[in-house]
């Protein structure tokens, strides 16, 4: 199976993908609309994840809503990366019918296309990336009641600074712990709610037409190449970009909300075991670090390598629709496809700072951001 389809491929995640596959002999089709937000206003021209794979694949720029495009971008195909979609829990709280459109609507018609014209195709896989925003807030050990999955936070408890989770009937403080592949399904966002949609689809409707699925279940990942001018994804690049113009860093709650941050290496590395090993057809699989990592531990060392004087604001805001934590349980895919995650938070922070180092200081968009959100009461 040589022959790759990555949609959204010219995206952080797919880019570095396409240009691994190829170094191992793969003919890799790229179809991306370049997305301003991500690629900037002339993305052809300037678009350093675009330039990096331009003429080492075959490039479709358009939507994945197009039928005709995605009709002819699936010929020949024998597997196809599903990277095409909206991102951001934040920004989907109001983008809701077009993060609906593309994230669902991409999906089905790519299932579509291939369930009414097998003979046209012959793909054998498809690989999706889900997210671990399907999870909602992360898994929970109570000592009265065993594990536990708590619903979204209330925000009158976070009006008055209380941002941990809680559980009906439980007094006692919950113990996070990692979050399996068996956990509750319960996302707290538009985007969590498409990435589900999108999983359910692929790994329900490709067995009944003869391809193998694959859903890797994506934590936070970051690394050299992801996007510095988009202010609704990545706290590492929107730190980055706020340290980069001389600005403090605004971090929400009480800083104490954690993440499992995974090096885009290990996450290409993942994806590749999930194309190229058969047992890992019909499964789904969490792709992290398998540690948490607070938000104020990513802004103090990003201060460190930077060598900045920004100084960092634990404001007490939130945004509706955010978790407080997750982590990932790897035991299914290390046992099933032989991952380990090689690149530690430390390490992937520095290879990080030494990339932004070198590209130029983008316009700080954050406070844009910020303001669409207040706008519209999902920023408190």
């Amino acid at each position: 199976m040589k022959k790759v389809l990555i949609t959204g491929g010219a995206g952080f995640i797919g880019s570095n993908l396409a240009l691994k596959l190829i170094e191992k002999g793969y003919s890799i089709t790229i179809l991306d609309n370049l997305s301003k937000q991500i690629h900037g206003d002339e993305p052809e021209q300037t678009s350093p994840l675009y330039i990096s794979v331009k003429d080492k694949v075959t490039f479709i720029r358009g939507s994945i809503t197009d039928r005709e495009l995605l009709q002819n971008a699936l010929i020949g195909q024998d597997v196809v990366v599903h990277f095409a979609a909206e991102t951001g829990t934040g920004q989907s709280m109001y983008d809701i019918e077009n993060y609906t459109a593309i994230n669902i609507g991409g999906t089905a018609l790519l299932l579509d296309i291939l369930a009414n014209n097998r003979q046209s195709y012959h793909v054998k896989k498809i690989v999706i990336a889900s997210s671990r925003s399907i999870y909602g807030e992360g898994k929970y050990l109570s000592d009265e009641l065993g594990f536990v999955y708590p619903q979204a936070r209330i925000s009158s408890k976070m009006n008055e600074g209380n941002f941990e989770v809680t559980y009906s009937g439980v007094n006692k403080p919950l113990q996070l712990v990692a979050t399996d592949e068996e956990s509750k399904i319960h996302p707290s966002s538009v985007y969590g709610i498409t990435k589900q949609n999108q999983e359910q689809m692929i790994m329900t409707v490709c067995p009944t037409i003869g391809i193998a699925p694959v859903a890797l279940r994506y934590q936070n990942v970051y690394g050299p190449g992801q996007s510095l001018s988009n202010p609704y994804t990545g706290i590492l690049s929107i730190f980055s970009t706020l340290i980069k113009n001389g600005k403090d860093i605004n971090v929400f709650e009480d800083g104490l909300e954690s993440r499992d941050f995974v090096f885009i290496d290990d996450v290409v590395q993942a994806t590749i075991l999930g194309i190229e090993n058969e047992e890992a057809n019909n499964q789904i699989f969490n792709v992290g670090s398998g540690v948490p990592t607070s938000v104020i531990t990513v802004a103090e060392t990003l201060i460190k390598y930077y060598q900045s004087s920004s100084q960092i604001n634990i404001s007490g805001n939130y945004r509706l629709g955010d978790i407080r934590h997750n982590f990932a349980d790897l035991t299914k895919i290390k046992q099933k496809i032989g991952f380990s995650p090689a690149v530690s938070f430390e390490t992937g922070i520095k290879f990080f700072v030494d990339w932004v180092n070198q590209q130029e200081i983008k316009e700080d968009k954050y406070e844009e951001s910020i303001v669409e959100m207040k706008e519209r009461g999902l920023y408190k």
